[in-house]
């Protein structure tokens, strides 16, 4: 009897061996062949089309996952996300064509927390210019801002936003949170007082931190008329997705003196277009979409991620299944 063909996984995410080493591990000792992305960046779609015919299951990072790709991949059984947002992902499509859709939620999590505190703590401190005035042999003293005392709002109040909360609170400052379905027990444990808009949240705080998914259209959450609205002095975090700034109205308040900076992770366009003007403003600090890039959050959506290919593809209904191809589909 012929053995059936071993499955084949494709890591869509670049340097999948080495960054998710322990994910790597389970796929690999469990007999299943693993094709990785060659490059340092992310697969284009017709480098996705070209490897998807003969997989079983994927790791996807940002390329398109659209109704072509399902449909050039007959064996596809499953895809994981590394990571929450499937932004990329065609859900419907997925659905269509029998194909498992998961994600590692929580995995990234605390990795995402203690980038948004840093970021702030480096914007207030001046920690990057200080590390140039060092590169350079200049001990000019630059006098920084402490994060004590400050009202720090949480646009949104999901897991992320409430791990950033407690990082916030050993600081001493007044926490509040803007969430129409806000988890009130979270919110009391935490110490986190809730208002009744996001309105009340950008004219109160002096540090605003966003913790909310893209809009399905696309449209951002903080539009120039919420950019207005901002404290005068305030600072704007965004850890979580490009989308939701109108990122040249907050430029125009930031060049204006109106804001006392912006850290930023996350763009409408990467890598950031080299004439945006967040690059010439010194009272911002920007990081390349790096909140989840910690070993240990690696690790853990690397293993979430392998065992949910293994229970896919041995017949079983994965974890955090967003898509129920059992319903009808291969």
């Amino acid at each position: 009897m012929t053995k059936p063909p071993i499955p084949i996984v494709l890591a869509a995410p670049a340097g999948y061996a080495r960054l998710c080493a322990e994910g790597h591990r389970l796929l690999s000792q469990s007999g299943l062949s693993i094709v990785e992305n060659p490059h340092d960046r992310p697969l284009t779609k017709s480098e996705l089309l070209e490897q998807v015919g003969a997989v079983s299951a994927a790791v996807v990072g940002v390329e398109p996952w659209d109704e072509a790709v399902f449909a050039a991949a007959p064996r596809l059984k499953v895809i994981c996300k590394q990571g929450v947002g499937v932004d990329n992902i065609d859900l419907a499509a997925a659905q269509r064509h029998g194909v498992y859709v998961t994600n590692a939620p929580g995995g990234n999590s605390n990795a995402v927390a203690e980038l948004t505190l840093g970021l702030v703590l480096a914007l207030l401190r001046r920690i990057p210019q200080m590390h140039q005035a060092c590169e350079r042999g200049d001990w000019t003293r630059l006098v920084g801002q402490e994060l004590t005392g400050r009202t720090v709002g949480l646009v949104g109040f999901g897991s992320i936003a409430q791990l950033v909360a407690r990082r916030f609170s050993g600081f001493d400052v007044r926490l509040v949170a803007y969430d129409p379905f806000l988890n009130a027990e979270a919110a009391a444990r935490l110490q986190v007082a809730a208002v009744d808009g996001i309105e009340q949240l950008l004219a109160e705080s002096d540090i605003v931190s966003l913790h909310v998914p893209a809009r399905p259209d696309g449209r951002p959450v903080l539009d120039a008329a919420a950019i207005a609205l901002l404290k005068p002095g305030s600072i704007l975090v965004n850890t979580a997705r490009g989308s939701l700034v109108d990122y040249d109205a907050l430029a125009a308040r930031l060049n204006k003196g109106e804001l006392a900076g912006a850290a930023l992770d996350v763009f409408p366009v990467e890598p950031i277009p080299p004439d945006s003007p967040l690059l010439r403003l010194p009272n911002v600090v920007l990081s390349n979409h790096a909140g989840a890039e910690s070993q240990q959050a690696y690790d853990a959506i690397s293993v979430t991620n392998a065992n949910a290919i293994l229970d896919a593809l041995s017949g079983k209904a994965p974890a955090n299944a967003l898509t129920h191809p059992h319903i009808g589909g291969k």
